[in-house]
């Protein structure tokens, strides 16, 4: 369902603006990999490229790609499609507890533990896709209408300290990387 009254406040438009790049001192080198590797000072502009990138790539490959595994003990790539929405909603929620002050010190999690309770093999793409769009429309949604206070929030997620802004970089990194690895490793001939 979309709402469209035509209306828009100040906030709204100063929300809107265009997004700043993190500076090093708002991430721990953790993160550092996945930060630089985008290509963009836009955050919501990326975002929004990357879920049109991803998910035609995705409609590209066939069954057998998608469930293909580049090494023993390797991830599919639909369970690499999975990881990543799983990851994304995990460093979102972080930003939200952090953009509303929220000190509480969050724990990591465990990513492979996550991979067989997922069952995304067993999943359609179509299906994967309607939920990856999801959340990528709701992360989209949750750091356009954060302020330059909220971005600039920090808090510590597993042990390592992180503002907000730096962690919406972070999913757009993150993707960036996966697919990085899924043209180099899982699509070579």
């Amino acid at each position: 369902m979309r709402f469209n009254k035509g209306e828009k406040s100040q906030t709204d438009k100063a929300m809107a603006t265009k997004k700043s790049f993190p500076t090093s001192d708002e991430y721990d080198a953790f993160f550092e990999n996945y930060i630089q590797s985008v290509q963009t000072d836009d955050l919501l502009d990326g975002l929004s490229a990357n879920l049109v990138t991803v998910t035609n790539l995705m409609l590209e490959l066939e069954e057998e790609q998608l469930l293909h595994r580049y090494a023993p003990g390797k991830w599919s790539i639909k369970e690499l499609l999975v990881h990543m929405m799983d990851t994304e909603r995990i460093f979102a929620y972080r930003a939200l507890r952090f953009a509303r002050q929220d000190k509480t010190e969050l724990p990591g999690f465990d990513e492979n533990a996550y991979v067989a309770p997922s069952k995304a093999d067993a999943r359609t793409i179509t299906g994967i896709l309607t939920e990856y769009e999801a959340v990528r429309h709701a992360t989209i949604e949750l750091f356009k209408n954060f302020d330059e206070e909220a971005l600039n929030q920090k808090g510590t997620a597993s042990g390592k300290q992180v503002s907000v802004r730096a962690l919406g970089y972070s999913i757009l990194g993150h993707e960036i990387h996966h697919l990085n690895i899924i043209k180099n490793r899982y699509l070579v001939s």
